[in-house]
């Protein structure tokens, strides 16, 4: 989450406005909840918007936009763990009515009608980061599920960073084993026992035939996301792998009315990047035990200033290459693999 310096103005307005709203603070058998801001439910004309952060410190733009396209209506932040500190921070940048967070921390409390209203009451929706196993385990096939859907539906936006980003997705690494893949052992074993993939969670417009990747270049993840492809294919998910990997402190705002797309980044990150990665075909060598051999996946990479189209899955104001696992070796068409 960004921290940043306030000045006395802004710091004596945010006090007066916490000291006319104190904070609502409420907990329940498998939840908890507190908002900042109007406790009373508001409804406003909205706009659909979706924000996909590859983790990191938070881009403050994602939530002055869903903000905007939220009406200045209620916010609502969900996770399975952590705290409340969202909300002031959001409550600073989206001229909202409120912000709310719920810490839904077992399966039981998604089945709750309190946490399923305040979700659906909501006019901008963010799924924090933490771990996406929670998030599977916890909510799919659960009214939260439905609850979401709700929101974007109306439509209004509806954004995720990190574990919340991977959910997004119609296909989802799901990391339901005891440690997160990486790119090495993705590469020499696509069946290794830490590639765990799952799917009809959510359905959002524009993401469907999707898996995203997050912490991209920070966490050197680009070998794992084509074993991802390759065993979506070859498993016969889809017959067009298609990825989207984000690095951290980087956001990718897609429109869900026609898929275009582009990339906020904080200030001074050095790799501010999104990847569209699409497969040719089924992988040469996609087998359990042997290294991958996946050639000739196609990646278009946009920074900041670049767009991409979702439908149409081209880009303007980026570069183009491609990346080939030989053995899984993974090589790249214009030399760097980022």
């Amino acid at each position: 989450m960004r921290l940043r310096v306030l000045t006395a103005s802004t710091l004596a307005a945010g006090l007066g406005l916490l000291l006319t709203t104190a904070p609502e603070v409420r907990a329940a058998p498998g939840y908890s909840y507190s908002i900042v801001g109007n406790p009373a439910d508001v409804t406003t004309a909205t706009s659909g918007l979706l924000v996909l952060q590859g983790g990191g410190t938070d881009v403050d733009e994602n939530f002055v936009r869903m903000g905007a396209r939220a009406g200045g209506g209620d916010f609502v932040v969900i996770r399975a763990s952590g705290t409340d500190a969202y909300n002031p921070y959001i409550l600073s940048l989206c001229s909202c009515d409120s912000v709310a967070t719920i810490v839904i921390k077992n399966r039981k409390a998604a089945f709750q009608p309190f946490v399923i209203d305040t979700i659906r009451n909501a006019e901008a929706l963010f799924i924090a980061g933490g771990d996406q196993s929670d998030y599977v385990s916890m909510w799919k096939n659960t009214p939260i599920e439905d609850a979401i859907h709700f929101v974007a539906g109306k439509p209004a936006p509806v954004g995720g960073t990190s574990a919340g980003m991977a959910i997004m997705s119609e296909l989802i690494y799901s990391a339901m084993s005891n440690s997160s893949l990486d790119s090495a052992e993705g590469l020499a074993n696509p069946f290794h026992r830490d590639l765990t993939l799952d799917r009809d969670f959510l359905a959002l417009a524009k993401l469907g035939g999707i898996i995203t990747d997050q912490h991209l270049v920070e966490r050197d993840r680009m070998g794992r996301t084509m074993a991802f492809l390759a065993r979506l294919v070859h498993d016969g998910w889809t017959t067009e792998g298609r990825a989207i990997a984000a690095d951290r402190e980087t956001a990718l705002h897609v429109n869900p009315e026609d898929g275009t797309s582009e990339v906020l980044s904080t200030p001074d990150h050095a790799t501010p990047y999104v990847y569209f990665l699409r497969t040719p075909g089924p992988p040469e060598v996609c087998t359990p035990g042997t290294p991958l051999t996946y050639r000739n996946v196609a990646v278009y990479r946009i920074g900041p200033g670049g767009t991409f189209d979702l439908d149409t899955w081209s880009g303007s104001g980026g570069i183009a290459y491609t990346l080939s696992a030989e053995a899984g070796v993974l090589t790249s068409s214009r030399g760097a693999v980022y």
